[in-house]
């Protein structure tokens, strides 16, 4: 349910609870009431109901909040050029807080809004232990047998490095022993011809 009122050349659309500020009451003290009875519009769900300009015995009623409220600051600044003339002042004007306690309009058709209940959350299921103790399971199984294709595969490797060093030997010693019988035959050939000598 909302209502349109009109105070000190300002149109305001307020509801139950509303808060707003409105022109500055210097008489008027926090906790007091009060009361609008030019109401313009007024609305409760079904028709509206519209004044003409304002709506016969529709009030709407207030608490005063705070009484002194500042709003932003204006600056204002005069300088006329080379006269060597400036002015300079700022200006907060006061307006008076009130919060809307409530909406009376008579006649006025009001139509209940069932509240929308909040959805319950729904509680994530949580696993079952024996569900958890099986997937750790699983987990360490699979890194163990990663780590069995890991050492496999290192070992592979050393037994190749193993076999390509020994076959190097081999190739090198193959290489040695010719070198030896040539010097052998050398040897013989230069005992015999020391021989013939």
């Amino acid at each position: 349910m909302f209502a349109v009122i009109t105070d000190g050349s300002h149109q305001y659309r307020v509801s139950t609870g509303d808060e707003l500020t409105i022109d500055y009451r210097k008489d008027s003290e926090p906790g007091q009431t009060i009361e609008f009875d030019r109401v313009l519009l007024a609305n409760g769900g079904g028709a509206s109901a519209i004044g003409q300009p304002v709506i016969e015995g529709a009030t709407v009623t207030a608490e005063v909040v705070e009484t002194e409220v500042k709003g932003p600051k204006l600056e204002i600044q005069k300088i006329r050029r080379r006269k060597n003339s400036r002015r300079h002042t700022g200006h907060r004007q006061k307006y008076t807080q009130i919060k809307v306690t409530e909406i009376n309009v008579p006649g006025l058709e009001i139509v209940e809004t069932p509240e929308e209940e909040p959805e319950e959350e729904t509680p994530e299921p949580t696993p079952e232990p024996e569900a958890v103790e099986e997937e750790a399971a699983e987990e360490e199984a699979s890194e163990e047998e990663a780590s069995e294709e890991e050492a496999s595969e290192e070992e592979a490797a050393e037994e190749e490095a193993a076999e390509e060093d020994a076959a190097e030997e081999e190739a090198a010693e193959e290489e040695d022993g010719g070198d030896d019988e040539e010097a052998a035959d050398d040897d013989e050939e230069s005992a015999e011809a020391k021989s013939d000598e």
